[in-house]
This record gives C-alpha cells, sequence and structure tokens, in this order.
C-alpha cells in the first residue's frame, strides 16, 4: 500500500456548526459539499465533515457519542512567531485555546486549539520538519544531538 493520505473525514455531530466553525474561525473554504458532506482542500489532501451515525454506518459500525478521540490535526510553520500569529488570530475569533503555544519537550514549539466539537489541533514549529513554501512537509530531519 502506497504510503500516502487523500482524505481524512471527521465524523461530526452537528455538520451545519462545524462547517460554520472551519469557515468563520479559520478562513476556510469549501471545495465541494453534497448533501450531508462537507470538503476542505488542505495541501495536498481533503477534510472531510461528515455526520458521525451515518459515518459509523458506512463502515458497518453501531453509531456512539461517547467514542474518546485518540488523535490530534497538526498545521506546522516555519517560525515560533507564525505559530504566536496564528493563535493571535484564533484568540481574535473567539476559538477555544486548549494550551497556548510554548517550549515543548521535544524541542519544538506548539499549542493546541480545539474545534466546536473537541477535535485538537496542533500548531507548532518543528525544527526537524523541512516544509516547502506551502508548508507541505518534504522530509524530516534526524532526531539527536546534532539537531537544534
Amino acid at each position: 500500500m502506497d504510503q500516502r493520505l487523500s482524505v481524512l473525514t471527521l465524523g461530526v455531530r452537528d455538520l451545519a456548526g462545524m462547517k460554520e466553525f472551519y469557515t468563520s474561525k479559520l478562513g476556510w473554504k469549501p471545495v465541494a459539499e453534497g448533501p450531508g458532506i462537507v470538503f476542505f482542500l488542505l495541501n495536498g489532501f481533503l477534510l472531510g465533515l461528515f455526520p458521525q451515525d451515518e459515518l459509523a454506518q458506512d463502515a458497518g459500525l453501531e453509531p456512539s457519542n461517547s467514542a474518546p478521540k485518540g488523535f490530534t490535526l497538526a498545521q506546522n510553520f516555519g517560525t515560533q512567531a507564525e505559530v504566536d500569529q496564528a493563535f493571535a488570530q484564533l484568540r481574535a475569533q473567539g476559538v477555544q485555546i486548549v494550551k497556548p503555544p510554548e517550549r515543548a519537550f521535544w524541542g519544538g514549539y506548539s499549542g493546541y486549539f480545539a474545534d466546536l466539537e473537541g477535535n485538537l489541533w496542533e500548531l507548532c514549529y518543528n525544527p526537524f520538519l523541512v516544509l516547502d513554501s506551502l508548508g507541505n512537509v518534504l522530509t524530516h530531519k534526524p532526531i539527536g544531538p546534532a539537531n537544534p
């Protein structure tokens, strides 16, 4: 199987509310919408919002509103200042800041915010990532004493 990602779909309880969060708070624009689904084009893949119960049904599972979220979504920036600027914009939009950005134990700088349904987004500067001009990850530098 190829090592790549095409679509990441979040099962959501309130599709209209979540669409509103991503469009009004983050300023994102949907690239496609259909009955019961919204897609945002990110850097090389789609983020889909789809009703949680319907997603469970599509996968052949029983719907559950109590399933814990065992993941975070992350956006990396080229500098710590860019991370601080992004958090300032989120605060101005009234977005819930879960953890303000700070130096991280792993050598970077990061913080977290939550979307309308508690999905955690990490915004960070990671000195071990090499990003292109669009913010796409090109490679990961070895982690160790020789790196910052």
